[in-house]
C-alpha cells in the first residue's frame, strides 16, 4: 500500500485531497492538528508518533525528524542497499509528502507579534521533509501548494511523469527558499538592544526624515516568482519574463505582506502586455498616486507627456491628454479613480495603447471592450506614502535604495505653514495660486527623468522637458514643446528637479513667461540664481530637497 504523509499549516483543500488519495489505496499519515482534521472527517490516519515510536516533543518542536520518515523518504527505490536498509530497521516507504509550512510571513506581517513569538513560527521539521522528498523526487511526489491538489489526483490516476515530478520538485525547492528568504529579511530588521530584541513594523528600513534610517543587512536574497513570460524584452530580440515576490517573501517592505501595485495587477482584456508596457504603466501609476483629488497622467516612453488634476475622471483624463495631444497618440494612460461610462469614452476615442486604474465599472468595460487591442488593466495602488526599497540590477551586480517619497509635497503649499525645508529665497513671495502651481509641479517633477524642467500651471502640466543632458537643454526642449502646441507659458511656473547650477537655465524660464520657480537649491551660485529671479520679478522656492529619476 502506498503511504502519503500530510502536514500542513493551510488546510485548505486537504480533507479532500486525503478522501482522494484513500480512494486510491494510500495509506494516509499525519501530524498533530492536519491528523485531527483528518480524523474529524472520518478518516483512517496513523500519527506520526505512532511510526516513529516517540511522542512529539516540546510543544511540536520535535516529532517528524525522524530516520522512520526520512528514511522512508529518501530511500532511492533503484539501489537494493538502501532498500535493505529499510529492511533492516523495519522501515517503510512513504511515497507521497504534502506538506506546507507555519505561517512566518503571516505572523511577520502582524506588528503586535512579539520576537519571541515570531521565532517560534520558523518551521524546522516541515523545511526537511520537503527537501527530502523534493531530493527523491524520482521515487517520491511532494506537494506544496493546495493549488496542485486535483492536478495530484488526476496525475495518480495515470502514472505521473517524470515533468511533473520535477516540476513539483522546483515548486517545492522554491517554496522552502522563499520561506528563509523571508525569515532572514524579516530578522534582518531586528534590532538588540542589550538582551531585549526590538522588531521594526515592516521590514524597510525608515523614511530619511522620519526616524533614523537602518543599515541595510550585508545580505539579502530576494525570492520572486513568475507571472507570466513576455513576448520580448525592449526589443524584440531580447527575451524577457515577468515576475513578483513570492508569497512568502515579506523583507524589506517589498514583498506580497502588504499588496499592491503591478504584482497583484489584474489584465481585463487587450494584447499581451510587453516589457515596455509594464514599465510605463508603473511610471503612470506613480505619478497618479501622488494626488488625493481625480488625476491622470498620460506617459510616453517613461515620462509624462501630460498629467492633470480635475473634477472628476473625466475631466483629468481629458486635460491630461489635451497638454501634449501629439505626444498622447500611442500612450499609456493611469488614472487614480475607477474609470466610468464618461471616462472610458474618452480615452476609447483616443488611440491608447494600455491603460490602468484601480477599477473600471461593469458599464465602462463594454465601452473599452470596443477597442480589442488596447490593454485594460486593474490594480490595487498602494498610497503614495507607502514606505519601501527599490531594486535595480546593473551589470554583475545589484542596487537597492528607499523610494524616493515626495513627502514635502503631501499637505498644501500654503505661506504661512510651510513644510520643513521649503523657503523662499527672493524679494517677491508667491501668490496663493502660485503656491497651489508650485506644488503641483513639484509633485509631477519628481517623476520626470533628470535633467527635468516642467511648466504648469495649478491642474495640468504645460509643457515637460524631460531628460536632457543639460537643464538648459530642459529648458529649451520644453519651451519647444510649448511653441509646437501653439501654447503660451505666460503665467505659468516652473519646476526643476535639482539645482540651476547657473543662470542660463533660469533666464530661459523668465523669458519663457514663468513667474514663479521650484527647485531643490543647493549650488555654489545659488545666489547668482537668486539674483537673476530678483532681477526678472520671479518668486522662486528652495525644497532643501532634490528628486532625480534616471
Amino acid at each position: 500500500m502506498p503511504r502519503a504523509l500530510l502536514s500542513v499549516s493551510d488546510k485548505n483543500g486537504i480533507v479532500d485531497l486525503a478522501r482522494g488519495l484513500a480512494a486510491r489505496g494510500f495509506e494516509l499519515v499525519s501530524t498533530g492538528g492536519t491528523g485531527r482534521a483528518l480524523a474529524e472527517a472520518g478518516l483512517a490516519v496513523t500519527n506520526v508518533s505512532d511510526l516513529t515510536g516517540f511522542p512529539e516533543m516540546m510543544d511540536g518542536r520535535v516529532k517528524t525528524l525522524h530516520p522512520a520518515l526520512h528514511g522512508g523518504i529518501l530511500a532511492r527505490r533503484d539501489r537494493p542497499d538502501d532498500l535493505a536498509a529499510l529492511e533492516r530497521h523495519g522501515i517503510e516507504l512513504v511515497d507521497l509528502v504534502v506538506v506546507n509550512l507555519y505561517p512566518f510571513v503571516k505572523a511577520a506581517s502582524n506588528p503586535a507579534t512579539s520576537f519571541d513569538a515570531l521565532v517560534e513560527e520558523i518551521d524546522i521539521g516541515g523545511p526537511s521533509l520537503v527537501r527530502a522528498a523534493a531530493k527523491n523526487f524520482r521515487d517520491v511526489l511532494v506537494v506544496v501548494e493546495p493549488a496542485d491538489y486535483s492536478r495530484l489526483l488526476a496525475a495518480l490516476d495515470e502514472t505521473p511523469s517524470v515533468a511533473f515530478r520535477f516540476e513539483l520538485m522546483r515548486k517545492a525547492l522554491a517554496h522552502t527558499a522563499a520561506y528563509d528568504t523571508a525569515i532572514a529579511a524579516t530578522l534582518a530588521a531586528v534590532t538588540v538592544e542589550g538582551d531585549r530584541f526590538e522588531r521594526a513594523l515592516s521590514g524597510a528600513a525608515k523614511v530619511p526624515g522620519t526616524a533614523t534610517a537602518a543599515p541595510y543587512d550585508n545580505t539579502l536574497e530576494i525570492s520572486l516568482e513568475k507571472i507570466r513570460d513576455l513576448r520580448y524584452g525592449e526589443n524584440p530580440h531580447q527575451k524577457a519574463s515577468w515576475y513578483r515576490p513570492s508569497s512568502t517573501f515579506g523583507g524589506h517592505g517589498f514583498g506580497r505582506a502588504a499588496p499592491g501595485g503591478l504584482g497583484e495587477a489584474a489584465i481585463l482584456q487587450g494584447k499581451e502586455l510587453s516589457y515596455t508596457n509594464l514599465l510605463d504603466l508603473d511610471a503612470a501609476a506613480r505619478i497618479a498616486l501622488e494626488f488625493d483629488e481625480p488625476a491622470a497622467v498620460v506617459i510616453k516612453h517613461s515620462n509624462p507627456c501630460g498629467a492633470a488634476t480635475g473634477d472628476s475622471p473625466l475631466d483629468a483624463y481629458v486635460r491630461a491628454r489635451d497638454a501634449d495631444s501629439l505626444a498622447a497618440f500611442g500612450g499609456i494612460v493611469a488614472l487614480n479613480r475607477p474609470i466610468d461610462v464618461p471616462a472610458a469614452q474618452a480615452i476609447a476615442s483616443t488611440f491608447i495603447e494600455a491603460v490602468i486604474a484601480p477599477s473600471v465599472d461593469a458599464a465602462a468595460r463594454d465601452v473599452l471592450a470596443r477597442k480589442t487591442n488596447m490593454r485594460v488593466v486593474t490594480a490595487d495602488f498602494r498610497p503614495a506614502g507607502s514606505a519601501g526599497v527599490e531594486f535595480r540590477s546593473i551589470l554583475g551586480a545589484m542596487l537597492m535604495q528607499e523610494r524616493d517619497l515626495v513627502a514635502e509635497a503631501r499637505q498644501p503649499w500654503i505661506a504661512a505653514s510651510l513644510p520643513e525645508g521649503l523657503r523662499v529665497v527672493t524679494k517677491r513671495q508667491p501668490t496663493a495660486d502660485e503656491w497651489a502651481a508650485l506644488r503641483f509641479a513639484w509633485r509631477i517633477c519628481a517623476h520626470v527623468k533628470s535633467n527635468a524642467v516642467i511648466f504648469t500651471d495649478a491642474r495640468r502640466t504645460l509643457a515637460v522637458g524631460a531628460g536632457q543632458m543639460s537643464r538648459v537643454d530642459a529648458v529649451n526642449v520644453a519651451v519647444m514643446k510649448a511653441g509646437t502646441a501653439d501654447r503660451s507659458l505666460a503665467g505659468s511656473v516652473a519646476a526643476s528637479d535639482a539645482f540651476f547650477p547657473f543662470r542660463d537655465g533660469l533666464d530661459g524660464v523668465a523669458k519663457a513667461g514663468a513667474t514663479a520657480v521650484v527647485q531643490p537649491g543647493g549650488s555654489m551660485r545659488d545666489p547668482e540664481v537668486i539674483a537673476a529671479a530678483d532681477e526678472q520679478g520671479l518668486a522662486m522656492v528652495f525644497t532643501g530637497r532634490r528628486h532625480f529619476r534616471h
